[in-house]
């Protein structure tokens, strides 16, 4: 009798045990919807960000930007799965530190198929998390487009992501001291935007201008393909932010209506200014007023409602657009393709403006008992104006020290022929346009 009470006891053990297995299973529509977002982050990069920078470039270089674009892909991301990851995101170790996370995961030691992130796979949070690792150095190209060296590109953008990135994914969205501090960055205005935006400044500042600026005219070679590229990033930036909810729920929902709607309002915003200023609204001013719309709502999107976006977005189409002027006519800095004006203003303003919006307009902040929104505002933009100072300052100064190795060690700018030539002939031997 006893033994048979024995063995009922164990198998009624066995079936708990097998009903938590069960309930461990990743939910199937959250899987799916994050496959789906980790798809169109990389679509962003190749082909949208290299085809967006592409058209820009002048004819002779077209090929040298797509390259560098498709080279730190497939760099980053064998940074991301040898360490990358285990050092910017590994959950399993909270108590690792405020600075950096650990080593515990290298080479993904102990991911597997069964392994969750909350109600998805380990592994698509891997993967989705490793495209914003392959995006960021990806937009710092814009800043020396025309006149780095392949081989200076490849390495700096190497050791700029070990070095910059890694721990600035781990303060803000690992455990790190800023996420403890509470600072709001839904889907990269500090990591990625900040980061990318100051990077590519100090680097137009160190390599100088291309030959010819600002004096020599240098427009868009394909303003056709920019477009495209344009268009490509629209559609994948709503996996970009909607993905950060990491769920197929309302929170995604909202940052993607959020996204939308800012992408709108800084395009019509940028267009705006220029048919006023110069009677005529440019193809180029639209698409670049799109982006940073898109950039300034990322830090936001999981926080602001659909007004707090509108109100972004339209800020960004005015902001952005007269720092490009500043940054370009006033400080004569060739900054190729605009990244720091576009980029790093906007996520410098989106990460300030969602302490504003998140407490108003149908945001999502939450207050706390006795706390009234004004305090909570305060508050908040405290915070982030903490975040900003300190992406600010640590991608000015690591930037501008890595750029010094890597010319200490390969050189960092093409001679003046490689560039009179171009770079798609000189650097890979290649032309993208042969009747030219």
């Amino acid at each position: 009798m006893k033994a048979a009470f024995l063995r009922l006891v164990g198998m009624i053990a066995l079936s708990a045990l097998s009903t938590t297995a069960v309930a461990a299973e990743p939910s199937a529509g959250d899987t799916a919807w994050m496959l789906t977002a980790t798809a169109l982050v990389l679509f962003m990069t190749i082909p949208g960000l290299s085809l967006f920078y592409a058209g820009l470039v002048r004819s002779r270089n077209v090929l040298s930007i797509l390259m560098q674009c498709f080279a730190i892909t497939c760099m980053a991301s064998l940074v991301w799965v040898i360490f990358g990851y285990s050092v910017a995101l590994n959950p399993a170790v909270p108590e690792a530190g405020k600075w950096l996370g650990s080593l515990d995961k290298v080479f993904l030691q102990g991911v597997n198929a069964a392994s969750l992130h909350g109600s998805i796979p380990e592994t698509v949070w891997i993967m989705f998390q490793m495209t914003f690792a392959i995006i960021t150095p990806a937009l710092i190209v814009g800043g020396f487009a025309e006149r780095m060296k392949f081989s200076a590109m490849m390495l700096f953008s190497f050791l700029w992501l070990i070095v910059v990135y890694l721990p600035s994914c781990y303060w803000v969205w690992g455990g790190g001291w800023l996420m403890q501090k509470g600072l709001i960055d839904f889907a990269g205005g500090t990591v990625v935007h900040i980061n990318a935006g100051v990077a590519a400044l100090v680097t137009a500042l160190y390599l100088g201008k291309r030959k010819g600026f600002p004096s020599v005219a240098m427009p868009p070679h394909n303003l056709t393909m920019t477009v495209t590229g344009a268009g490509m990033l629209w559609v994948g930036w709503f996996g970009f932010n909607a993905g950060s909810a990491t769920a197929a729920g309302s929170a995604a929902g909202m940052a993607m209506l959020a996204t939308h709607v800012s992408a709108a309002a800084g395009a019509l915003a940028w267009m705006s200014i220029e048919w006023i200023r110069y009677g005529k609204p440019s193809v180029l001013g639209i698409v670049t007023g799109m982006v940073a719309g898109l950039g300034t709502i990322t830090p936001a999107s999981g926080s602001v409602g659909p007004m707090g976006a509108l109100i972004i977005g339209l800020s960004a189409g005015v902001v952005c657009y007269f720092s490009t002027q500043f940054i370009k006519r006033t400080l004569n800095i060739d900054d190729s393709l605009d990244v720091f004006p576009v980029h790093g203003v906007g996520g410098m303003l989106g990460t300030l403006l969602v302490g504003v919006f998140a407490y108003t307009l149908g945001g999502s902040g939450t207050l706390q008992p006795g706390e009234t929104a004004g305090q909570a505002i305060l508050h908040q933009l405290g915070v982030q104006f903490t975040g900003v100072v300190v992406h600010i300052v640590w991608a000015a100064v690591m930037s501008y020290i890595l750029l010094k190795v890597v010319d200490m060690l390969v050189g960092v700018r093409v001679s003046g022929e490689e560039e009179t030539e171009g770079l798609d002939y000189t650097l890979h031997g290649e032309v993208g346009y042969h009747d030219l």
